[in-house]
């Protein structure tokens, strides 16, 4: 593979203290898993290949990983006993034999380190001083964390808090637990390694040690809070928000206007465009897409859709696995289900809801409408309470209505059934039948009139005891 860096991102532990049947690094942060953070982070930085090291639910890890990055084509380790973080990465030797240069070595449990801090770290490992570089931190109460031990200015060990001394301990300069190490070292370490402790586990912390022996070991200062591991969903909740603020921030420098960051939520893989306007309170989940000049409306949330230019959607709509044209006008309270395709200058107004329907160009449903498994042309007006009943208890059955036809209102369409262009069904028709191109559809039984009727009906009335 060349000179260039591999990554190796630990993700085999159960993480106890989630208390959840869940694998800690499968918990989803901002519509990914929280290992795919540090992995995504590792390839922008240039890693490859990058090598995921798997234990506790081995199988969905792999899937997830796989589901998240197809084409950066990860390579997979496991661990087949929890023997440490040195055993864990020693794991994924077999995957790395055509490596040579850095080896980065990640956790898959620290989703703010950046790929600006990982170059800084390959940059430093790379000046020639010696075999490894780390990442250390300030930490304002370094309990429970590895303390770098420096001699002469040197950093010559990590010392972990049951270990230190007194004065090793008042330390606040703290060990983050990211390496960039050179790959031929680094195994000849690992294979030099002695358990560390009674239950025979073997740390990555050793060495640095070893790696002091050889020569400098270069240190690249970060925040604290970027190279912060996940303990528990307090931790995991904290995470969240500091990536909403950076993706946030992102999209606003690149010409976004978010009207209430703080209660906006963007996940990690939806694309915005410039003059896209997002009112308060607003998420965007999964590979939804918003082109030029859209407005999306208080409270509304978006799964995995494709939103075209100037199109307005209007507060607390739910749209899923759709697919919206230009200069469409929704809501409010529209409901786009799986499969709904919209033309250009599609109006769907308040409590409208689509399911596999593919409406077309300027075509209006503004109110009260069930529109399911059903192609609707261009033109088409929908009037208010029209239902299409696609379902006859054991299949779902497809409507089709041609261009220019007028539904009236509290129209019930029984699937499968097909309205020719132009035609024109009356207020309060259930079409059972197809209805030609041109054509009017009525389906009312008689109107009768009795005059003085309500007033006999009060006079009754008040007469009883």
């Amino acid at each position: 593979m060349g000179h260039g860096p591999a990554a190796v991102v630990l993700c085999a532990g159960k993480g106890t203290r989630m208390k959840s049947e869940q694998a800690k690094v499968l918990h989803p942060l901002l519509g990914r898993p929280l290992c795919a953070w540090p992995i995504a982070a590792a390839a922008e930085a240039g890693a490859r290949p990058v090598v995921a090291v798997l234990g506790h639910q081995a199988d969905d890890v792999r899937a997830a990983i796989k589901t998240q990055f197809a084409s950066l084509e990860p390579r997979f380790a496991v661990q087949a006993q929890p023997l440490g973080t040195a055993d864990a990465v020693r794991a994924a030797a077999a995957e790395l034999r055509d490596a040579s240069g850095s080896v980065l070595l990640l956790y898959g449990d620290t989703p703010l380190l950046t790929p600006a801090t990982l170059r800084r770290l390959l940059d430093a490992q790379g000046s020639g001083r010696g075999p490894l570089a780390l990442v250390s931190c300030v930490a304002v109460d370094p309990y429970g964390y590895g303390r770098l031990v420096r001699e002469g200015g040197r950093v010559v060990r990590v010392v972990e808090e049951r270990d230190a001394s007194e004065a090793e301990r008042r330390i606040v300069e703290v060990n983050a637990g990211v390496y960039a190490v050179d790959a031929d070292f680094l195994w000849k370490a690992l294979a030099s390694l002695k358990p560390s402790n009674a239950q025979g586990e073997y740390y990555l912390t050793d060495v640095v040690a070893l790696a002091a022996a050889q020569g400098e070991v270069a240190v690249v200062a970060a925040d604290f809070e970027e190279t912060a591991g996940v303990n528990d969903r307090v931790d995991l909740a904290a995470c969240a928000r500091e990536l909403r603020r950076r993706i946030n921030q992102a999209h606003m420098r690149a010409g976004v206007t978010l009207e209430d960051p703080d209660s906006t939520t963007i996940e990690g893989p939806v694309e915005l465009a410039a003059d896209v306007v997002l009112e308060a309170f607003v998420t965007l989940r999964g590979r939804t897409r918003v082109a030029e000049g859209a407005r999306i409306g208080q409270g509304s949330v978006l799964s995995d859709v494709e939103l075209g230019a100037q199109t307005e959607v209007r507060p607390y709509c739910v749209m899923e696995q759709s697919r919206v044209g230009a200069r469409c006008v929704l809501g409010p309270f529209a409901r786009l289900r799986p499969g709904s395709e919209l033309a250009e200058g599609v109006h769907l107004g308040n409590f409208v809801e689509t399911k596999k329907a593919r409406i077309g160009k300027g075509s209006k449903a503004n109110h009260l409408s069930y529109l399911g498994d059903a192609v609707l042309g261009a033109g088409v007006n929908v009037g208010a309470g029209t239902i299409i009943c696609n379902y006859d208890g054991v299949a779902k059955h497809l409507t089709e209505v041609g261009d220019g036809v007028f539904i009236g209102s509290d129209t019930q369409l029984l699937a499968p059934v097909k309205v020719g262009e132009g035609a024109f069904i009356a207020a309060g028709t259930t079409v059972t039948e197809d209805v030609p191109a041109d054509a009017l559809a009525l389906s009312r039984t008689p109107q009768v009139v009795k005059p003085g009727w309500a007033r006999k009906r009060r006079e009754r009335l008040k007469g009883k005891p």
